[in-house]
């Protein structure tokens, strides 16, 4: 059983050097007290380390065989050292982030640009998934932080900072023109052909929600996975297209698209950044939370 680890960081830079004046220069000791170092290792081990020169020391064939194991040890703790510095000065490491198609492309990507072009050597790993899974996918501890949308049940252990607003609007194309400029009712959806996405995100379910508590059952014609899709499906006039308006607004300034207009406004939701308050943050995520200015999440 190894008793004193500071013998064998003696014993390698003795044998490394075949001097015993060198490795107390290189371990800035005196070279009293490396000898005392190697005699107690050769003491407690029972067997000799060294021939004593008139020009250094030379390993025994015990020596030699120590120093294989010892030698591969050390060099990787010097390794280990060298990762280690070179994370904490953002030379190295990781970030592994969840974020949506939306929160991703409408909130993370630009400070992920400057976030690169400061610390190119850090890789960035962005798992993209609806904002339940994100949470999820926190919860288990496969990401860092994940950048999700409101609404979501936070759990006690869940750190949450809004960042930005998101407003959910209806667009549609030239079939429906009849509806473009007028003051509807939201009762009106339940008779239009609707395009919403899935039922496992947070928008989807956010608009169920809103429209159950205005006494309005949607059967949506189609359910898609991206909100790029709903666009392209209503400039398609496939349907009335549910949305955040950022995916859209292209469409809505060149024409291609108009937004219906409702006598009750729907609710602003967020987009929030969401870290596990048992984590401690990585030297690569606190410099991100930095650039996002969020750093009251890095505790």
């Amino acid at each position: 059983m190894v008793s004193n680890l500071e013998y064998y960081r003696v014993f390698y830079h003795v044998a490394r050097l075949g001097s015993l004046t060198m490795a107390a220069q290189a371990l800035s000791i005196s070279q009293p007290a490396v000898s005392q170092s190697v005699r107690q290792l050769e003491q407690q081990l029972g067997v000799s380390l060294f021939y004593r020169r008139a020009k250094g020391v030379r390993l025994t064939k015990e020596g030699e065989t120590l120093y294989e194991y010892v030698a591969r040890g050390y060099e990787q703790l010097e390794m280990g050292e060298l990762r280690l510095r070179r994370m904490r000065d953002l030379e190295a490491g990781e970030i592994r982030i969840g974020a949506s198609d939306m929160t991703l492309q409408y909130y993370l990507l630009p400070y992920l640009e400057r976030f690169h072009e400061e610390y190119p050597e850090i890789k960035v790993m962005v798992t993209n998934a609806p904002t339940p899974e994100t949470l999820g996918f926190l919860e288990q501890g496969r990401i860092d932080f994940g950048v999700v949308s409101t609404p979501f049940e936070p759990g006690e252990r869940v750190r949450a900072v809004p960042v930005r607003e998101l407003e959910d609007i209806f667009v549609a194309g030239r079939r429906f023109i009849a509806c473009k400029n007028r003051m509807l009712d939201l009762q009106e959806l339940g008779r239009l052909p609707m395009i919403f996405l899935e039922k496992n995100t947070s928008t989807r379910r956010f608009m169920d929600a809103l429209l159950m508590e205005n006494g309005i059952r949607i059967l949506p014609e189609f359910e898609l996975a991206t909100s790029d899709m709903i666009v392209q499906f209503a400039l398609r006039s496939l349907g009335v297209g549910c949305v955040v308006r950022d995916f859209a607004q292209e469409e809505i300034d060149t024409g291609r698209l108009f937004e219906l207009r409702f006598n009750k406004m729907i609710p602003r939701r967020n987009v929030c950044v969401v870290c596990d308050s048992r984590t401690v943050l990585s030297t690569a995520a606190r410099a991100l939370f930095k650039i996002m200015g969020v750093e009251e999440l890095c505790g």
